[in-house]
């Protein structure tokens, strides 16, 4: 039998920057002349980012979280990995994602021998954290998702600490180590840059060291009110309207994505928005990619998004 493959998974509520540390990490694992797969999960039935990592063995997990609806899938694309000559594999699981799913699967009896956990990996966005972990700001479901993909962590990067003051990202630290296993490691960054050492070493020896602790109601419930809208037919926008639309967008909007394009402008971009900041980056290849906007957030109601959308940019 081939030595298991090692995995990476990184976890994180949306908007964390997930992305930008799987990024960093592909180019670290292909320094070292490493083949790499990997597995990306979305709520919705698009992914946008796919153009990020054309270069890879990329498998694309859509309409749902690994954690629940599509688990099979899972088990599908990690029997694509067992045989192929990848010798790293990095799985993105959805901004709502319980990693303790994901760990399941990895030590079922079919894949323990196949495939060796080697970091859990989470993201958290500093300057949205204390208002998720309200009572007055978030429901229920969000803080018991971020408590998990916390205290199951092995490495916890706390992201986008240059949004906050000094003073609140003490409060933040302090309720994450409450949160944490006394093994995970707490780095605190801004734009994902945590050093490649970091991120690529090995700080999980077995999966038992995370017991199995969720339960059925809770597996099934947990990010029912998450919801993805997807934005279409777009037309050629002016950039301050678009920019302004998203950043004015209502709090239950965590997250957007997409492609879009501007007046006066040939170009196609892919756009992101997270703690009301929006991220433009201009398309190598815009043929392969068509207008959208993905919006995702709790309780979201489309007809409202869509008619915000329809009288601040399109008009």
């Amino acid at each position: 039998m081939n030595k298991p493959k090692e995995v990476y998974l990184l976890s994180g509520f949306l908007g964390s920057g997930k992305t930008t540390v799987l990024k960093r990490m592909v180019t670290g694992f292909k320094n070292k002349g490493l083949e790499i797969g990997i597995i990306l999960n979305e709520i919705g039935d698009t992914n946008v980012e796919q153009h990020l990592f054309k270069d890879e063995q990329t498998y694309e997990l859509l309409n749902g979280c690994i954690c629940c609806s599509i688990q099979d899938d899972l088990k599908s694309t990690l029997d694509q990995f067992i045989e192929n000559s990848v010798d790293v594999l990095l799985i993105e699981g959805t901004g709502v994602a319980n990693p303790q799913e994901i760990i399941d699967a990895l030590s079922s009896p079919e894949y323990i021998n196949r495939f060796h956990l080697k970091s859990l990996i989470s993201l958290v966005d500093a300057s949205q954290f204390l208002e998720y972990q309200s009572i007055f700001s978030s429901s229920k479901e969000v803080r018991q998702l971020l408590r998990e993909q916390i205290s199951h962590a092995s490495l916890i990067i706390v992201n986008k600490t240059d949004l906050v003051s000094s003073k609140k990202l003490e409060k933040v630290t302090a309720k994450i180590i409450d949160m944490a296993s006394d093994q995970a490691k707490i780095i605190l960054s801004t734009y994902g840059e945590v050093s490649l050492e970091e991120l690529l070493q090995t700080r999980i020896q077995t999966t038992e060291l995370f017991p199995n602790n969720h339960s059925d109601a809770h597996h099934s419930t947990h990010h029912l009110s998450i919801k993805a809208i997807k934005i279409e037919d777009l037309p050629i926008m002016n950039r301050k309207a678009f920019t302004a639309w998203l950043k004015g967008l209502p709090k239950e909007i965590i997250r957007g994505k997409g492609y879009v394009q501007f007046e006066d402008d040939d170009h196609l971009y892919s756009f992101q928005f997270a703690s009301k900041k929006v991220h433009l980056e201009k398309l190598d290849d815009p043929a392969a990619e068509k207008p959208l906007i993905i919006l995702i957030g709790d309780h979201l109601n489309p007809s409202t998004v869509r008619s915000s959308f329809d009288h601040t940019v399109k008009r």
